[in-house]
């Protein structure tokens, strides 16, 4: 079986909610692009190639990458996945989603051709299902409110409440969410980068009374001094997401202890295997890992959920059920059942491609 070819579809999805929000800007609509692989005997294994501008770049650029991967893994045996992830690394160092994109169509042709779940590359899973957290995107404190009692209704536990860098606003948002869930769900805040340290621990001293679980990038991804002093300083395990934006960061933070958990995202750090020595690092390390929101298809939460399930220890809920809130799927359906998704059985990575 030798790679035959590799190619990009575009794939734009509307959200549910057009005026989804963050502290770094409005989402609309997710943009990026499918990539499908076939060997020499026909057979197709799909990928996501993540290319949001708010994100991991401007979506124009990734055809070209995979274009030039396509040229240098043209005729290479399909079951070289080190080889080929060695390969992408050293021909293109920024772009990360699409050499992602590609590890993952890869990844899920060979799993197929095997007839086997994807997840069975990685050895295998400790788990079948995952908790999913799903994230409250910014609104004034009583809508954040009405959604994050929609959410619980729906059977979530977990939810991570997005905050824009206005203290005030911020703690009212909080505020109101937790009275509309009750003391039992779990409480998650993530700033996307909007304070500084000293000014994020100054709130969270008015805000601690809510039973927070855990702390998301609050500061800028290059202050790791920031990082680190609100690490030891809050009662409550801090993670690091875009400050943990390649291996060789997540390998940094975890020598020098500057977070509890991180946020692993394979459209971030660059693939599978990258992904896969990341884990290795954070259990090593004793660090918590979870697999945060990448927005896209379900083919994109049901491929990290085999990530997800090879993991020994998952004390904080993915957030593996984003696609939830995404319409024009071209996948079939990946369903969320009482806040959970199930790991698919496959064969790959458990779901087909069903868009003409």
């Amino acid at each position: 079986m030798r790679i035959a070819s590799i190619e990009t579809l575009p794939c734009v999805q509307r959200q549910e909610d057009p005026s989804w929000n963050f502290a770094r800007g409005a989402i609309p609509e997710v943009r990026g692009w499918i990539i499908r692989v076939r060997d020499t005997d026909g057979a197709e294994g799909f990928g996501y190639g993540h290319a949001m501008a708010l994100v991991t770049g401007l979506p124009e650029a990734l055809p070209h990458a995979v274009a030039h991967y396509a040229k240098l893994l043209k005729d290479r045996p399909l079951s070289d996945l080190a080889a080929h992830a060695e390969a992408m690394g050293q021909a293109l160092v920024h772009a990360p989603g699409a050499r992602a994109g590609v590890e993952m169509a890869l990844h899920d042709l060979l799993a197929r051709r095997l007839s086997v779940p994807v997840g069975t590359l990685f050895g295998g899973r400790f788990r079948d299902s995952i908790a999913c957290a799903r994230l409250l995107a910014l609104k004034p404190p009583e809508g954040m409110a009405q959604k994050a009692a929609a959410l619980v209704a729906e059977g979530y536990g977990a939810l991570k409440v997005k905050f824009s860098g206005d203290p005030a606003l911020d703690a009212a948002r909080l505020a109101a969410i937790r009275e509309a869930v009750g003391p039992d769900i779990r409480l998650s805040l993530d700033p996307n980068q909007a304070y500084s340290a000293k000014g994020f621990l100054k709130l969270f001293e008015r805000i601690c009374i809510h039973d927070i679980a855990l702390v998301e990038q609050p500061v800028p991804a290059g202050d790791w001094d920031g990082l680190a002093m609100l690490t030891a300083r809050l009662g409550v395990p801090v993670e690091a997401d875009e400050s943990a934006a390649s291996l060789t960061d997540v390998t940094r933070l975890a020598r020098d202890r500057m977070v509890d958990v991180m946020n692993l995202k394979p459209t971030k750090i660059g693939g599978i295997r990258d992904t896969l020595a990341a884990i290795a690092i954070c259990e090593a390390s004793g660090i918590g890992v979870r697999f945060g929101a990448s927005f896209g298809p379900g083919l994109l939460q049901a491929f990290t959920s085999h990530l997800a399930a090879s993991l020994k220890r998952m004390e904080h809920s993915s957030e593996l059920a984003e696609h939830a809130h995404l319409l024009d799927d071209p996948f079939a359906p990946y369903p969320v059942v009482n806040g959970c998704v199930a790991v698919p059985d496959g064969p790959g990575t458990g779901l087909d491609f069903i868009a003409p």
